[in-house]
């Protein structure tokens, strides 16, 4: 009788030459233990071979049990996520759906939970997403739900994990969960996160995410299955998400300023071609960053970096445009994005405004989202912890005062406000500094089709 079992993260299977000859294309011999290992996430396609080909096992690696569940709603899904739900179970319940922040993955969540009806694992990126979904799953299904992340270590037939913490735990409780959902699955492909997939045994696998990670698809879908469902911004706007509009403003930079700029950034290129770097190659940054450290102009090269980086993301003429921006908005809840936080704290300084970055202190942070909750702050400044995941649906306005060229970071500002109230529509401003990189920059991020119909006009190259 072929055995199964469940090793650190990986299969330790034990059988007859003809019986592992069935999952061959799985299975490789570890010679340090004499049987054959496979990778937990394939323990799926072995049992169902060994199913079909009536082999009799016994199955030592699961440790996931059948639950009853019942999904406590009085609401019904939606069109777009009854959709995603059947072309997820008709897909073998293993596979990604892309959906807009704001169109209800949570609520599909659920749904596949309610389905499967066995112990599950949902993976998120943050400690705050943790707590919220935790909330939510503890209303939705009125049990304990158990939490990996933030000093919490409990494991219960419904847990949510962070990434981190479940790669951390996975090759100890990999056997524990027969579904698992990944929440901003994006995440999943790089190198250390994709562990928590990989030594899980979970047959069922459900991916959720705005904007999959383009140049990795073929790593997410491996891991969770193919891409089943998905829709676009676009096309639930004005019913399911707000109706939105987008203004890109140009910038003028002072005489001052455009030859500060114009100095620094010669200083910066100079140094990039006086040592080979091309940043269209991969590992390029890195190697920037070992030459500035190494060469003796490099401490010179890094500061004009920074300083051209500083004049195109806090010059007067842009701070003075975000001013007005301010006064047109009164009352309106408004998030203003930078590209780090250094720009963000220059703002809070100037306009007295609350700033929210990764250092912020949990409490604090939740504490701030309260207040702009329930109206005492109108305005949010911050650099990236509020790109994703946090639920703010009372934001009808948001200004890229800077940002990267990534699309999925300018998709994902956008969904943090277009969360629907009556008779909103929501006001996306971008502030980009004519005559300097934001242009290139700006181009790139707006290559989506949410802004297709906002892009004619809006080029701002020299």
């Amino acid at each position: 009788m072929v055995t199964i079992d469940f090793d650190n993260g990986t299969l330790l299977i034990n059988g007859s030459s003809e019986e592992l000859a069935l999952v061959a294309q799985w299975v490789s011999f570890d010679k340090r233990v004499n049987r054959h290992r496979a990778n937990a996430s394939d323990y799926a396609f072995i049992v169902i071979v060994f199913h079909r080909a009536k082999v009799q096992y016994e199955d030592r690696a699961r440790t996931f049990n059948n639950l009853v569940l019942r999904h406590d709603t009085q609401f019904q899904p939606r069109p777009h996520q009854k959709a995603a739900f059947e072309a997820w179970t008709g897909g073998g319940s293993r596979g990604v759906c892309v959906m807009p922040t704001g169109s209800g993955k949570s609520f599909l969540a659920r749904m596949a939970i309610e389905k499967i009806s066995r112990s599950t694992l949902v993976v998120v990126p943050t400690i705050d997403l943790m707590i919220q979904w935790t909330r939510q799953l503890e209303e939705a299904f009125g049990m304990e739900i158990g939490m990996l992340g933030g000093g919490s270590k409990e494991v219960r037939e419904i847990t949510v994990s962070t990434y981190d913490s479940a790669v951390i735990q996975m090759e100890f409780i990999g056997g524990r969960f027969g579904l698992l959902i990944f929440d901003e699955c994006h995440h999943l492909p790089g190198p250390v996160n994709r562990l928590a997939a990989l030594f899980s045994i979970a047959p069922y696998r459900l991916g959720l995410t705005a904007t999959p990670e383009h140049e990795q698809d073929h790593v997410l879908y491996e891991l969770l299955g193919p891409k089943l469902y998905e829709i676009h911004i676009d096309q639930l706007e004005g019913n399911v998400l707000a109706p939105y509009e987008i203004e890109s403003i140009p910038i003028e930079l002072t005489e001052d300023e455009a030859l500060e700029y114009e100095e620094s950034r010669a200083v910066y290129t100079g140094f990039l071609r006086s040592q080979n770097i091309d940043f269209r190659n991969k590992g390029a940054w890195g190697q920037f960053i070992v030459r500035c450290f190494t060469v003796k102009e490099g401490r010179e090269a890094f500061r004009a970096y920074q300083r051209q980086k500083q004049i195109a993301r806090t010059s007067k003429s842009k701070l003075n445009t975000l001013w007005k921006i301010l006064q047109k908005h009164p009352g309106e809840r408004m998030i203003v994005f930078t590209a780090d936080n250094d720009t963000a704290y220059t703002l809070g300084r100037k306009f007295y405004l609350p700033v929210i970055t990764h250092h912020t202190k949990a409490a604090e942070r939740k504490e701030m989202l309260d207040k702009f909750r329930d109206g005492t702050y109108t305005v949010l400044v911050t650099s990236k912890v509020l790109n994703e995941g946090i639920d703010v649906p009372e934001a009808s306005v948001g200004v890229i005062l800077s940002g990267s060229g990534s699309t999925r970071e300018h998709v994902q500002r956008l969904g943090r406000i277009l969360r629907p109230s009556a008779g909103k529509t929501a006001m996306l401003y971008e502030l980009v500094s004519v005559g300097t990189s934001e242009t290139y920059v700006s181009e790139r991020r707006r290559q989506h089709r949410a802004y297709e119909r906002f892009n004619q006009g809006s080029n701002h190259s020299r």
